[in-house]
């Protein structure tokens, strides 16, 4: 039996190149969120988290996705496009979502306490305002959600171990 035939317009393969620019962030000790913009089943903007980088709190991987695609497009309006994303937008995000008027959004991780896709709160499909997107949740959560969790435990550690040098006398600026 033939293997099938990888589908390049899938929701699947597009979050796996979310999820590629989750890990750059990852690796460069941002919140490891990574988002794409996709036309007529090309990739025409990539971006991951740089708020550290840029400090710049609206540096979020969808705002800066939106951006880029705004550019290819050469149109603010984003009427034809899906947005793949790692975890469920914010409420920043989603607003930017609804004024660009994106078509639909596809995110791995949901965010109970901050998500704005239907978690905590639904701005992508809020009755009063002039747009709504299409939303499908889920998409490679477990990668997604992993992920997330390994750069959040890595972080407590670390604080931890700071904390530890600090109360001990052997941080930085000891003199032992």
């Amino acid at each position: 039996m033939e293997e099938p035939i990888i589908d390049l317009q899938s929701d699947h393969y597009f979050m796996g190149e979310a999820l590629r620019q989750a890990a750059r962030a990852f690796e460069a000790e941002e919140v490891p969120v990574g988002a794409v913009v996709v036309r007529n089943g090309r990739i025409i903007a990539r971006a991951s988290n740089q708020v550290e980088l840029l400090k710049d709190a609206t540096a979020h991987a969808e705002m800066l996705a939106i951006t880029q695609a705004e550019e290819a497009v050469g149109d603010w309006r984003l009427t034809d496009c899906t947005l793949y994303v790692t975890k469920e937008p914010c409420p920043m995000c989603a607003g930017a979502i609804v004024h660009v008027r994106l078509a639909r959004v596809v995110f791995g991780a949901s965010d109970p306490k901050a998500g704005a896709a239907g978690s905590a709160l639904n701005l992508l499909q809020f009755p009063t305002l002039n747009h709504r997107c299409a939303i499908t949740s889920g998409v490679r959560e477990e990668e997604c959600r992993l992920m997330l969790q390994t750069f959040f435990a890595n972080q407590r550690a670390a604080q931890k171990i700071e904390e530890s040098r600090k109360s001990t006398g052997n941080g930085p600026n000891s003199s032992n």
